[in-house]
């Protein structure tokens, strides 16, 4: 390991802040997720109130908490795994299996997405799509955006894990998240 910090470990170090800093801002949206259906339930089942574009607002937060937060997700390495071998895998075969499961998996699946649905949206845009329901949002179009945004934002930190590992495999940084704390025995 050398004192001086590489461009490429600067890279993944700012692309990992990135992704922390938008999982931490996009937290507070489900306290005002909840908040907001609180006030839903209160309203319409205490004083016979209801809005739509109040209802849809939670779908909105939701729709936005969920996507955005995937790459932070990723990027803290809490998304679901189906793990039958990579437990017992030394340190270097994780970071291979790491490594090219993000090379021939999450960057391909992420790069269709983006470019399947880039027209979806892009028509959505055109016609400034409105909510179908009367008193609705009018930002469907902004909402459909998100489709667009959770690849890019996963190609990004799935390439800063790419980069990670295979810098790891190099010798340049060690492996985080290996030297998990034991639980003490109770």
């Amino acid at each position: 390991m050398t004192s001086q910090t590489s461009p490429w470990v600067r890279l993944v170090q700012g692309l990992d802040r990135f992704s922390e800093w938008t999982g931490k801002a996009l937290s507070w949206l489900s306290l005002v997720m909840v908040l907001l259906t609180f006030a839903v339930v209160v309203l319409r089942y205490a004083f016979d109130l209801g809005w739509i574009s109040m209802q849809e607002s939670i779908t909105y937060l939701h729709a936005t908490l969920f996507m955005l937060g995937a790459a932070y997700t990723l990027q803290q390495d809490a998304h679901v795994r189906v793990d039958i071998f990579y437990q017992r895998l030394s340190p270097r075969g994780k970071a291979w299996v790491d490594l090219l499961g993000t090379l021939f998996l999450l960057l391909p699946v992420c790069s269709f997405i983006l470019w399947v649905s880039w027209d979806y949206v892009a028509e959505s845009w055109h016609v400034r799509e409105a909510s179908r329901e009367a008193g609705g949002l009018p930002g469907v179009y902004l909402l459909k955006t998100l489709i667009l945004l959770l690849p890019a934002l996963l190609l990004l930190q799935g390439f800063a894990l790419f980069l990670r590992n295979l810098l790891f495999l190099g010798g340049k940084i060690e492996r985080r998240g290996d030297q998990k704390p034991e639980a003490p025995n109770a």
